[in-house]
């Protein structure tokens, strides 16, 4: 799983049932580049899309249970990735660096 790929499983997994809209919105990302991101999540089984919506027109992204299982494996993963980076950076240099780069990213 790539980063961007953990990033929308893990945005399907807070919120699921979005539109590709909604989570091209919230990835900050063009949705034609969601598209391409989520082409092999689908094609895997991670994520399912299936019309929905009162007119049943939009179509809706729900992480499946191979997506949340593959996301558990991969939040095993990143959180001891965090944890060795906390270790050898120090622990109030990395949250100082996490305040600094969620400050640049929300202006």
């Amino acid at each position: 799983m790539t980063p961007t790929q953990f990033s929308i499983v893990s945005a399907l997994e807070r919120a699921p049932d979005m539109t590709m809209a909604e989570l091209a919105q919230a990835m900050v990302m063009e949705r034609t580049t969601v598209v391409r991101v989520l082409q092999p999540l689908l094609r895997n089984g991670l994520v399912s899309a299936e019309l929905g919506g009162p007119c049943q027109r939009r179509l809706q992204l729900t992480l499946t249970q191979i997506g949340q299982a593959r996301l558990a494996d991969a939040l095993r993963h990143w959180h001891a990735a965090q944890e060795e980076f906390e270790a050898k950076f120090g622990r109030r240099q990395a949250a100082r660096l996490r305040r600094e780069l969620f400050r640049l990213t929300s202006e």
